[in-house]
């Protein structure tokens, strides 16, 4: 446009040397703003048409620097890629070249509402949002960055890091991961979207954004039913006022900035095609990029489901100018098949979560839909792949009669998913094994543990290894999960000692160190070990709670196997948080596990780690309730 207002006004340089002035000036330009942040791409236009002012008499100056602008634009190795007007650009973000996948081909350049390679998936995890909704699965801030940073080493493109306006803590630990692990760019210029859940209103939209938008690739996802008996029992509400609510809302995400924007309609599974398809159309024109289509009950059979995808395909307005998606409940243990099902039909993000957890049967599972698109992917669903690097998978199956090929029974191999085989014996480490050996077994299993962290699971292996003559790698990754991966230490076990039997009451004494140092000692009679422990406890701690879930199992065979127990308690003044879908206020259940050879001090372990949870979820509450009325104090008139 420069040049040719150019050659209206009679530029007498020539046409080559004002397009090789500007495209050397433009390149300058672009590289001076590769690094902070910049509010708008007019300041680009504006500085070019500065510069194109001054062409004329700098023509002669620069005839030195030619460069053929279209042999370097159409190089298939140079790439510029914008940010949106709220994202901070990083170099590391826009070299050029692309990002390896695990199967060797390339993960596309991100762009909100296409993707260059046809067969490339998104992976889009809800582990943090739709998984905590798993009965003992709320997490504390700290377990939810850590999971988030897993999620980005996985390498899913987009991590749907929680519900923003369930609660202030939810809010914080959106934004804390959208600070860190969405700012987190590798050096192939990786990094995931990170988004935030939102019902189709405005309270539940700005918090969603104001969450979210610290990442280098913020989303906003939301959401409204569209199927009649959710319109008629749950919205009640017309056809036409949905459409209204889900045009307007989508373009309210828009006007905040937010170019990333996910738009589902909850039940899709069971609701009107051509309403559906209505909808859908009003959504894009007001600038939705991806559609999600959910089987939010786990009613569809896959062949419904599959052709659900495809019908949308085919009848919805402008479908081509975003990206489908889908969301599939196991309530008839469907979901991996017919999320497969709706990739095969044209989907090209699929919604999984960790090990399938999710609300009621859970979801699709991330480890199930990856290894299916690795393994059959090419040959049977027309060379869909992901960017899944799954060497960080840690979950190897266990099979039998692999006697002269491991092709015989084996689709795929424990390396493809980031462990190695043992050796015939399946022995790897006793009580004479060293530090060194511990952690190369450690990254053997994926598991990376340096300084402090390292040498706790040590002298824990220790210990452990003096009772057990051989540890197995589920009793490692049993021990690692612990002691590593467990809630802020409030209250900390010394010792336990019970008795029990056929002759008398069962008694149980506890030791536990409090917040403050202090050693504690208490002890009660109960209908067992365990009992008479856990109500020692509560006498020491004086936090009235209900256990709702007690398990126990041997993480291997053998007499001397290590015990993991796992509860679920919630306290009688519990946090509460409000519920995603329904909207209700629902009241927070905490889980906690121990590892250890005698099952009452595993028993032990695991209450004590679910008391943590629970007691430290409330003081990090407490002292953000404080620091903001302290703020509102601060900012008041008087």
């Amino acid at each position: 446009n420069i040049l040719n207002e150019r050659k209206e006004k009679g530029s007498q340089s020539s046409d080559l040397d004002g397009e090789e002035n500007i495209g050397i000036w433009f390149l300058n330009l672009l590289s001076n703003h590769f690094i902070g942040p910049f509010t708008s791409l007019s300041l680009i236009s504006t500085k070019v048409s500065k510069l194109a002012a001054a062409a004329d008499g700098r023509a002669e100056q620069r005839r030195s620097e030619r460069i053929s602008m279209a042999s370097l634009l159409l190089n298939p190795n140079f790439s510029i890629l914008v940010g949106t007007p709220n994202q901070k650009l990083r170099a590391a973000a826009f070299r050029p070249g692309i990002v390896r996948c695990c199967a060797g081909q390339s993960r596309p350049v991100y762009h909100p509402s296409h993707i260059p390679d046809p067969n490339y998936v998104r992976i889009f995890d809800t582990t943090l949002r739709d998984g905590e909704q798993s009965p003992g699965a709320t997490m504390t801030s700290k377990e939810k960055l850590d999971i988030a940073r897993q999620l980005s080493r996985l390498g899913v493109d987009i991590i749907e890091a929680g519900f923003p306006i369930a609660s202030k803590d939810d809010f914080e630990a959106v934004r804390t991961i959208a600070l860190e692990v969405g700012n987190a760019v590798t050096d192939d210029g990786y990094v995931p979207v990170i988004c935030g859940l939102a019902r189709c209103n405005r309270p539940d939209i700005e918090a969603s954004w104001d969450a979210v938008r610290h990442a280098l690739r913020p989303r906003v996802h939301v959401f409204i039913a569209t199927s009649d008996i959710h319109l008629k029992y749950k919205l009640k509400k017309t056809r036409e006022e949905v459409v209204d609510i889900a045009r307007n809302m989508v373009a309210f995400a828009r006007s905040l900035g937010c170019e990333d924007v996910e738009f589902s309609p909850e039940d899709a599974g069971r609701s009107d095609r051509e309403f559906l398809y209505l909808v859908l159309g009003e959504v894009i024109k007001a600038g939705a990029t991806t559609l999600n289509i959910p089987d939010t009950v786990g009613y569809n059979l896959p062949n419904e489901f599959g052709k659900l995808i495809s019908d949308i395909k085919t009848n919805t307005p402008a479908i081509e100018n975003v990206i489908i998606s889908t969301h599939c409940q196991n309530d008839l243990g469907l979901a991996t098949a017919n999320t497969l099902a709706g990739a095969y039909a044209g989907a090209r993000q699929l919604e999984v979560t960790i090990n399938g957890i999710g609300e009621r049967a859970g979801n699709a599972s991330l480890e199930e839909v990856v290894m299916t698109l690795r393994c059959r992917g090419k040959e049977q669903l027309g060379g869909l792949y992901t960017g899944i690097n799954t060497k960080h998978i840690t979950m190897a199956s266990k099979m039998d009669g692999m006697l002269k090929h491991k092709g015989t029974y084996e689709i795929m191999s424990p390396e493809d998913i980031g462990l190695s085989r043992s050796d015939e014996s399946g022995i790897v480490l006793g009580k004479l094994s060293g530090r060194h050996a511990l952690r190369s077994k450690l990254i053997q299993l994926g598991i990376e543990l340096d300084g402090k962290e390292l040498d706790d699971v040590f002298w824990r292996f220790k210990t452990v290894a003096e009772k057990k003559k051989h540890l197995s790698d589920e009793d490692i990754e049993a021990l690692v999960s612990d002691e590593i991966f467990q809630p802020q230490t409030i209250w900390s076990l010394e010792n336990v000692q019970v008795t029990c039997g056929t002759l008398g009451l069962s008694t149980g004494t506890v030791k536990l160190v409090g917040p403050d140092g202090a050693r504690h000692i208490a002890c009660a009679v109960g209908t067992g070990p365990v009992d008479a422990a856990y109500k020692a406890i509560d006498s020491i701690v004086q936090v009235p709670v209900t256990l709702l879930e007690y398990g126990l199992n041997s993480v291997t065979e053998g007499i001397d196997a290590i015990a993991h127990t796992r509860v679920v308690i919630r306290g009688e003044n519990s946090h509460t948080a409000t519920h995603a879908l329904t909207g209700e206020t629902i009241h927070r259940t905490f889980s906690g596990s121990g590892a250890e050879m005698d099952v009452v001090v595993s028993s032990v372990r695991a209450y004590v780690n679910a008391l943590n949870k629970m007691l430290g979820f409330k003081s990090a509450s407490s002292k953000k309730t404080l620091n903001s009325s302290q703020e509102i104090v601060g900012k008041g008139p008087l």
